[in-house]
């Protein structure tokens, strides 16, 4: 059973704000929406929720475009939005018919729930609560307060701002950033689009990636009835492992484990001789921030580049049904898993060249598919951004990118810090574009703690309570 400590937390350095001040959230998505209702629960600051695409409201990317047979890949039980109330998901969900705490839910129920808690917050706060779909477009500092300008031309004050922009698009993978491909055959955002369109059970879909977007693009393709090839190509071909059937308690870890990139690989195996390895994983999760923190510069550097793939496959599993499915199509042939990279990549009249050479191999080889979708996943390189608000900021010295280039340069309290070195009192940034300094925060077991933290903080809160675990 989860429980919640309390810990004594004075706020140093933040801006100094009441109920009458106003903090404007740029992104709608989990992160942003939980930044917006938490401030509301701890009777902190008035919130603008700046958002630009209506339809993602509360739901993201992740929730708004998934398809029914997308599911979450964590258990409803620890799927609650708010870390001082933990069933609070399950009870919904049961009050709704639609399962219980061991059921892995789709997402779009789970958008659904988000949304209907945003609508319920707007409904109870009033004016307090202001919603605006528009798009931010620039933003700098006057007196200090922030001024939002939107791309309507309208302007927007608030004492402090978020940054909840969520996750990047993925950059073009080798040889496919110098071609000039139509939508028609190139996919570069497996979400903008309807990537089965015009496809036949002729026809061959190259999945640049094989991780959890993959899956999810496989999943896609074949509920709405390709019956054709699908390769799913990475560097190792490494495929998500599946979730116990059922859920299981973490065994608690008494002292950090080493920090050492190799002392913590030989850490997890020997606990994995004495307990399942999921377990020995999940164990860690309570953990992982710390680590991180600790972890020097090089260490993390050796970890991104030699057990990340590794990490993921088994931190970030599927629900079992889902990788059931996922093995079906390996059997039946529909489906095939590739470790290689792509060389170059030509277009045909309606198709495309594809070279590639398969990993631990030196000669090429060209592979003729209808269509490739990028699914290397979502990126936070800041250099290579085409958002033009990330890049009005960083042309401003507002913010800056970190260390490893996963995001945002933030510091323990969740402040941007900008070119100069030094941390913003009234710029924040949450979400999956904070990696750099927390590794593990893009799922929401982790985002709803530090929406929920920064929110007491910003509410100028001394009591804070701590997410059990």
């Amino acid at each position: 059973m989860e429980r919640t400590n309390l810990m004594l937390v004075i706020p140093t350095s933040l801006p100094v704000l009441d109920r009458n001040s106003t903090v404007a959230i740029i992104g709608g998505g989990f992160s942003g929406t939980m930044q917006a209702i938490n401030l509301l629960r701890h009777d902190g600051p008035a919130a603008i929720l700046i958002e630009r695409r209506e339809s993602r409201l509360g739901r993201g990317v992740a929730y708004s475009a998934a398809h029914p047979d997308h599911l979450l890949n964590v258990r409803a039980g620890n799927m609650s939005a708010l870390p001082d109330d933990p069933t609070h998901f399950v009870r919904w969900l049961v009050r709704e018919g639609l399962g219980d705490a061991s059921t892995f839910v789709p997402r779009t129920t789970y958008g659904q729930y988000l949304s209907e808690m945003l609508d319920n917050a707007a409904q109870s706060a009033g004016s307090r609560l202001k919603i605006v779909p528009a798009t931010a477009v620039v933003i700098r500092q006057e007196a200090g307060r922030q001024v939002i300008t939107l791309a309507d031309g309208r302007s927007i004050e608030a004492d402090a701002l978020v940054l909840a922009m969520g996750n990047l698009p993925p950059h073009a993978p080798p040889g496919f950033h110098e071609s000039a491909l139509g939508p028609d055959v190139y996919a570069d955002d497996p979400w903008a689009g309807d990537i089965c369109e015009g496809l036949t059970s002729d026809d061959a879909v190259l999945l640049l990636g094989s991780g959890l977007t993959a899956i999810d693009a496989a999943l896609l393709l074949d509920a709405k009835g390709f019956r054709g090839r699908i390769i799913a190509l990475s560097r190792r071909g490494l495929v998500p492992h599946a979730h116990w059937d059922q859920p299981r308690s973490p065994s608690e870890i008494a002292e950090l484990p080493p920090t050492q990139a190799s002392d913590l690989t030989r850490f997890v195996r020997s606990r994995a001789q004495e307990r399942p390895w999921r377990d020995a994983v999940d164990d860690l999760r309570p953990l992982t921030q710390r680590l991180w923190a600790a972890c020097a510069p090089i260490q993390r550097e050796r970890f991104l580049r030699h057990l990340r793939p590794y990490w993921d496959i088994h931190r970030h599993r599927l629900a079992p049904q889902v990788a059931a499915r996922i093995a079906q199509l390996q059997a039946e042939g529909r489906l095939g898993f590739v470790a290689g990279k792509t060389v170059s990549c030509d277009p045909g009249a309606g198709f495309l060249n594809v070279t590639l050479r398969p990993r631990g191999e030196s000669n090429s080889e060209t592979l003729k598919v209808r269509r490739a979708v990028n699914c290397t996943g979502p990126q936070g390189d800041l250099l290579r951004t085409h958002d033009p608000l990330l890049g009005q900021l960083l042309a401003s010295g507002t913010i800056r990118p970190d260390q490893l280039r996963l995001g945002l340069d933030i510091d323990d309290q969740s402040r941007v810090i900008g070119r100069d070195g030094n941390a913003n009192d009234s710029v924040f940034a949450i979400g999956p574009m904070t990696r750099g300094g927390l590794w593990e925060v893009v799922a929401v077991p982790d985002i709803r703690h530090q929406t929920w933290t920064l929110a007491r903080r910003l509410a100028n809160a001394h009591w804070v309570g701590g997410e059990g675990l």
